[in-house]
């Protein structure tokens, strides 16, 4: 049991770091994954024998694993697939999971994953929790305890998540230069195309991912492959990013405003009164961004 499981997630972690190797990401992150790997390949126990007895805490203590792997180890262990190693093949579709789950359907999956930034069953697992799901026209308290019950099945635990504090999340000025670099280097043809499941039946590598960090946060960038995107001609407009903040990835989407004050403006989905505040203030008092770690 140790054997085989260890092992297929060891492999995934292993084509994690090609990926991010062959993707420019930062080497350190990609060997952290690949040493990862072979910790893993080494561990007389089953990884979920750890998660059961410690929680994800557990998987800390091993040596090299730290927050971020030890979530996308946990996320292996327990549904059998790494969101971002999804993403990186090009075979995301968030929107299919998310429709998976009784009481969604397709059309409430497109409203959270371009309205909330829902990208995963934590992440809605996530939202079911902590008030943004409840907030949505149409999800009544029945039909979200249904949601919940759903999930706590899914994901083999019951307990309630902990938010993370609005306090952490990336500042807008960050998502915005993140933004800014993406697509930049798109434009000049500097980032490795991938080839989307999604809406692209030849097979055409077209989409150009991202992979940079701002500080202790990496990030992943990609345009939008959603049917929203596609339906208004905004597949090289809207960009969606993955911050990977260590025990918490969050996902953003920043769009060009087509209309009041800030129409023209590059601006973050749901924080619109931040990018306003932004926007307004003088360039020579703004904080200086965070460095590109290397």
């Amino acid at each position: 049991m140790a054997v085989t499981l260890n092992a297929h997630i060891a492999a995934r972690l292993e084509e994690v770091a090609q990926l991010l190797d062959e993707q420019g990401a930062n080497p350190y992150r990609a060997e952290a994954y690949a040493r990862a790997a072979e910790t893993l390949r080494r561990l007389p126990v089953p990884v979920s024998e750890i998660l059961q007895s410690q929680g994800i805490v557990g998987l800390e203590w091993l040596p090299g694993i730290g927050p971020s792997l030890a979530r996308a180890i946990r996320d292996l262990a327990v549904t059998g697939r790494l969101p971002m190693l999804e993403r990186m093949r090009g075979e995301s579709d968030p929107l299919s999971l998310l429709a998976s789950v009784p009481g969604v359907g397709e059309t409430l999956a497109e409203r959270l994953h371009h309205d909330l930034g829902v990208g995963t069953l934590h992440d809605l697992e996530a939202a079911a929790h902590d008030g943004r799901l409840a907030t949505v026209a149409g999800i009544g308290p029945k039909r979200l305890a249904g949601i919940r019950d759903a999930l706590a099945t899914r994901l083999s635990r019951v307990r309630r998540p902990v938010p993370v504090p609005a306090a952490q999340a990336p500042p807008v000025d960050e998502l915005l230069s993140v933004d800014r670099e993406y697509r930049r280097k798109a434009s000049r043809g500097e980032l490795t195309l991938i080839a989307p499941r999604r809406f692209n039946v030849a097979r055409k590598a077209w989409l150009p991912v991202l992979h940079t960090s701002r500080g202790d946060r990496h990030y992943t960038a990609l345009f939008s492959n959603t049917a929203r995107a596609h339906q208004f001609g905004r597949t090289h407009d809207w960009v969606v990013l993955y911050a990977d903040g260590g025990r918490d990835e969050r996902q953003f989407t920043v769009i060009t405003a087509r209309r009041g004050s800030l129409a023209g403006k590059r601006i973050v989905r749901g924080r619109e009164v931040e990018c306003a505040r932004y926007y307004a203030t003088p360039a020579v008092t703004r904080p200086a961004p965070v460095p590109i770690s290397a």
